[in-house]
């Protein structure tokens, strides 16, 4: 087995920062990939074209957060594996995974047609957004498939230490996605569906390529379509990690649909704000997610390996690292806050909106590191169960309860806005408790990876 891309050797923040790098690249084109869209849309189309693509948002992230959990607890196993130098099951996880992964297609393209219509109407998506969002879900959806295989292709590669294919294939689609929004949007002038169509016909690209990759690969972790089955105690497993990544995932994600359905009180305008700054918010929090995701798969491969000092020391080191660059992006969003809301829209009354939100999330951005970050080592160990409850209780029922009780005496933009930094304080103070008072290793079921069959 090729050893040269593992992060059980050499010393612990060097080797997470060369893992993340390429994790952080590829995200910063996954983001620039999602917010071409409301670039285009919102500079050549209209700020209630901009308002639909941004509506849309959360409704697509209830269905793709399911799924990134799922890949999640796939890639958790595969890191777990590879890091154990067990060639066998790393080879059925992977086939395992993909296995499940082209049956949720179906299950998910299903779910995405049939239910977007009803959940716009369910959190009072404005008229004059209705159409244009129902539009380009649809069109989204019939293509969401090369999304999730994409997804668990590149999950499976960084599992096993490798960052960089996934990367490329991301720019690729990314460069396809750019040059067709230009060309549907400003040139053949079909507005949103032509925004829509670009992603869908970008994100098949990056599903070409991830399975060629993996069919071509002569390391253990290739995929031959001959082999590929669902084996019941890797699919277990797979499960018990995964299912509690997948409702955390989804669930919070439809309460972020239904807390739109506040913002949508106070018109196009807030709706548009709120879609602008979050394609800036997604940019702040990639250097986070991006050394999450390398946390995880170095939890796992030491966990696997049983270095468990590493496991620790890299979330210490994570943690202070991504507490530095958030400092750094606060000032920037305090200095230039408006003038980036300006590349998406001149509607003065949208930059206003979206600069609200600017200024409550700052503060969040000091503490996401510290829930994130402890989450990923959880979910690298297998303990997903852990932070799903904790996240959901924090994210989705705290939430909601703060948002029906303020609103009742003040509902203003900035105090709807709250509900986000406020809840993530709660969350971060818990987990900090619960690593202090109750976190140890080895695990106590520790057996139920090594006797894995």
């Amino acid at each position: 087995m090729d050893r040269s891309r593992d992060l059980i050797q050499g010393k612990v923040f060097k080797s997470i920062l060369y893992f993340s790098m390429p994790l952080l690249i590829g995200n910063l084109f996954q983001q620039l990939y999602n917010t071409v869209d409301s670039y285009v849309v919102g500079n050549y189309v209209s700020s209630t074209a901009l308002a639909a693509v941004g509506q849309s948002t959360p409704i697509i992230n209830v269905i793709v957060g399911f799924f990134m959990g799922l890949a999640t607890g796939a890639g958790v196993v595969v890191s777990q594996f590879y890091g154990a130098h067990d060639e066998r099951r790393l080879s059925l996880s992977v086939h395992t995974s993909m296995a499940l992964t082209l049956l949720l297609c179906i299950v998910f393209t299903f779910i995405g047609l049939v239910s977007c219509v009803p959940i716009l109407r369910f959190i009072k998506s404005p008229a004059a957004i209705m159409p244009m969002a129902t539009t380009y879900l649809k069109i989204y959806f019939w293509g969401i498939s090369f999304m999730l295989i994409y997804n668990i292709g590149a999950g499976i590669q960084r599992a096993v230490g490798d960052s960089k294919r996934p990367l490329y294939d991301l720019i690729a689609s990314s460069l396809v996605n750019v040059v067709l929004d230009l060309y549907f949007v400003c040139v053949l002038h079909l507005g949103v569906a032509g925004a829509a169509y670009a992603t869908l016909i970008a994100q098949g690209v990056s599903a070409l390529l991830v399975m060629i990759q993996l069919c071509t690969t002569p390391a253990s972790y290739r995929l031959d379509v001959r082999k590929l089955r669902i084996e019941s105690p890797i699919l277990s497993r797979v499960i018990r990690i995964g299912i509690p990544a997948a409702l955390q995932q989804s669930v919070i994600s439809f309460s972020n649909v239904y807390v739109m359905s506040y913002i949508n009180h106070f018109g196009t305008a807030a709706v548009a704000g709120y879609t602008t700054y979050t394609k800036i918010d997604g940019f702040i929090i990639l250097p986070v997610q991006s050394l999450a995701m390398a946390i995880t798969t170095f939890t796992g491969q030491n966990y696997g390996a049983r270095k468990y000092d590493r496991i620790y020391k890299g979330m210490y080191l994570t943690i202070a690292f991504n507490e530095i660059i958030s400092l750094i992006f606060v000032g920037m969003i305090l200095l230039f806050g408006k003038d980036l809301l300006r590349l998406f829209t001149h509607d003065q009354q949208v930059i206003q909106d979206g600069y609200i939100m600017a200024k409550v999330f700052l503060i969040g951005y000091l503490i996401i590191p510290f829930t994130n970050i402890m989450s990923g080592v959880l979910r690298g160990v297998g303990k997903s169960f852990v932070p799903m409850t904790i996240l959901i209780f924090c994210y989705v029922f705290l939430r909601q309860i703060y948002l029906a009780i303020v609103t009742h005496f003040d509902h203003a933009l900035n105090v709807v806005f709250a509900g986000w930094p406020i809840t993530w304080g709660i969350c971060a103070i818990i987990l900090l408790v619960y690593y202090h008072k109750v976190f140890h290793l080895p695990l106590d079921d520790e057996k139920d990876f090594t006797s894995l069959k």
